[in-house]
């Protein structure tokens, strides 16, 4: 049934979307304009580095998770470049934020619960000029890893799923490619980054956060060489000076525009993560 479901849109509905003037085919066009990225090395405010991580790559120029925005991403000089990461159904580790296959593809199911052969053979219909890669495919943990080696920028890796027993799979990728001190590994599972820390006593590993507490703190600080990622929109000025003062790294996601990033260089940070900015 689902063959036939993801036959009729794909050679009857999408045809008739893209043939209109649809609305929902405008919009999601709108959706996927690109969008030019905003320097912050013209502030007055910003005398010091500020380490800018580029969410899901450089996601305003390229579909998000996709190898060309994290090409972007190194051609740029990020400071570090975020990804997500699923398993499919035959447990290959791909990039996808989504769990839905229809959040990137015209198909219909779920990333767990389809092969990555299968998931291999859908292009990209969203993201920023997904129409400038007719042959772009869906990436591996493996592909995207690569993109990194020999440059400054440092693959992060946001584990998206609830699996524990696959984890060491994604400690042996990075050490296959000889970056266990270039990637970070990325969750806001605290159980996902304390089995991460038995199997590895040195990587770097971010615990995602919304809002900074005494117990969030404490718990990055006993995972050892473990920093806070947290939420811009849900902390303030005292909550971001109270980990910046206890001795724990801290970077704030996601920050968009040069007078944001500016408050907070001045409160202290030095690390955020965004859609939009550049150093350039």
């Amino acid at each position: 049934m689902l063959q036939w479901i993801n036959r009729i849109i794909a050679t009857v509905l999408i045809p008739l979307f893209m043939a209109t003037n649809s609305p929902v085919f405008y919009l999601k066009q709108m959706a996927n304009q690109p969008k030019e990225l905003i320097p912050i090395a013209d502030s007055d405010v910003i005398k010091e580095p500020m380490h800018i991580t580029a969410h899901r790559g450089v996601n305003g120029l390229a579909p998000e998770n996709t190898l060309p925005s994290y090409e972007l991403a190194v051609e740029h000089g990020y400071y570090s470049a975020e990804c997500d990461i699923k398993l499919t159904s035959d447990n290959v580790w791909v990039l996808s934020h989504d769990s839905l296959v229809s959040s990137n593809f015209w198909q219909l199911g779920t990333i767990a619960h389809t092969d990555f052969a299968t998931l291999r053979t859908y292009p990209y219909n969203s993201g920023a000029n997904f129409w400038l890669y007719p042959d772009l495919r869906i990436a591996t943990l493996d592909e995207f890893l690569d993109v990194f080696a020999g440059s400054n920028t440092r693959p992060q890796i946001e584990i998206k799923t609830s699996n524990y027993d696959m984890l060491h799979t994604v400690l042996e990728a990075v050490r296959a490619k000889g970056m266990e001190k270039q990637a970070i590994i990325i969750s806001f599972d605290l159980k996902q980054l304390q089995i991460i820390r038995d199997l590895d006593p040195d990587i770097e590993l971010w615990y995602l956060v919304y809002g900074i507490t005494q117990k969030k703190i404490d718990e990055a600080k006993a995972l050892g060489n473990c920093w806070l990622s947290a939420d811009r929109k849900t902390n303030n000025e005292r909550t971001i000076r109270k980990a910046l003062s206890q001795d724990v790294g801290l970077s704030l996601w996601t920050v968009d525009s040069v007078k944001d990033t500016e408050k907070l260089y001045n409160m202290g940070v030095r690390y955020i993560e965004t859609d939009r900015l550049c150093n350039g």
